[in-house]
């Protein structure tokens, strides 16, 4: 007999400890940005990862049941929270995303990034066969989508919307729905990209053009972008080593321990030290993918599948925006950008996706037993 509980070895440690490695590695580069200090954000990094690992495995213990039967009481609550942004929430820095609940400030939109693919997944697990290739299988999952989806935009917050419309649609693909619709809905988007850009805030229109032609405006929108090439490029292959980079020590790379956080990374770790977080990114894709692949449940497995890509989408987008590679949205890199919000949803995702992967380990169980 094992003098380690059977619960406690049920748990994903290997899982945990890889997101522990980026989390540390995380934390080294927050102490570096922040020149050598362990205030304000690397200490404040640790002490949330700890919290949310704490969380994340309290959520692997929950049945998938229940998480089933919750999808959608928990889709209401998060959008019923999203009304109340709209009519009370907080501004700030020309946007409302906030409730201040006194002990702290919410952000219900965070919430939704991981209950979206939730409801979706509940939705299809419940349709009928039969019908996955009739109207009655769009409609009601592109309003769960759109509504938050909208709610969201008009905060204003492009990142987040784009994330929580990423998530359900990843679903919708993936529950079967004719490839075809997919296609063609690409090709409508595609085709009202013009009238879309014209219903932009302004700085929002502003991004997209300075993505298109960052040195259009090296000084001014196009800083960001001009300043975060800069200093991946000058990283070179192994980086200028630890505490000596240039552009975030001297200011001149904004934002460089919250979204720009790879682009200080990579200055002082290079290629090498780049190319190794993105293995260990990928190695979490693969589990959650496994996760996804190994279980039986249709709920499960879309709601697997869905997280992990969730997870993808923060990991993609940052990279690509940091990169100049995509329009610069404020969407932070998991485990490394500074902030709570994001290691929260991701903590989430992963407790979940943990709680499927031990269902299907204890279904095998009793299959083999039986």
């Amino acid at each position: 007999m094992s003098i380690i509980p059977q619960p406690v070895t049920q748990f994903s440690w290997r899982v945990l400890l890889l997101l522990l490695a980026i989390a540390a590695f995380g934390t080294v580069v927050l102490y570096s940005a922040a020149g050598g200090s362990m205030a304000p954000w690397a200490l404040n990094q640790i002490i949330r990862f700890i919290i949310f690992s704490v969380m994340a495995l309290v959520l692997s213990r929950v049945r998938m049941e229940t998480f089933a039967r919750f999808a959608f009481p928990a889709y209401a609550a998060v959008l019923i929270a999203l009304v109340v942004v709209e009519l009370v929430g907080g501004v700030a820095g020309g946007s409302q995303r906030w409730i201040n609940l006194g002990f702290m400030q919410l952000q219900p939109s965070e919430f939704m990034k991981p209950i979206i693919v939730l409801a979706v997944a509940r939705f299809y697990s419940l349709l009928p066969v039969g019908e996955i290739r009739r109207w009655n299988a769009i409609w009601p999952a592109l309003v769960l989508i759109g509504v938050p989806w909208a709610l969201v935009l008009i905060q204003p917050d492009l990142g987040t919307a784009t994330m929580i419309a990423a998530g359900g649609v990843t679903v919708m693909f993936l529950s079967g729905l004719p490839l075809r619709l997919f296609i063609g809905s690409g090709l409508t988007l595609a085709a009202a990209v013009p009238i879309a850009f014209s219903f932009l805030h302004d700085y929002q229109q502003k991004r997209v053009l300075i993505f298109l032609d960052p040195e259009s405006d090296p000084l001014g929108a196009g800083y960001h972008i001009s300043q975060s090439k800069i200093a991946i490029g000058s990283g070179g292959i192994f980086g200028k080593g630890f505490l000596k980079g240039t552009q975030s020590h001297l200011d001149y790379l904004p934002e460089g321990h919250t979204d720009f956080v790879f682009a200080t990374m990579a200055e002082e770790w290079g290629l090498v030290g780049g190319i190794l977080l993105i293995c260990a990114f990928m190695l979490l894709f693969r589990w959650g993918l496994g996760v996804a692949l190994r279980t039986q449940d249709k709920f499960a497995r879309l709601t697997a599948a869905g997280l992990t890509t969730t997870i993808f989408f923060y990991v993609a987008i940052n990279l690509m925006m940091v990169m100049g590679l995509a329009p610069v949205v404020g969407i932070p890199l998991p485990f490394m950008s500074y902030g709570g919000s994001s290691m929260l949803t991701v903590m989430l995702c992963v407790g979940i996706i943990m709680s499927i992967d031990r269902s299907s380990r204890r279904g095998r169980s009793a299959d083999d037993w039986s």
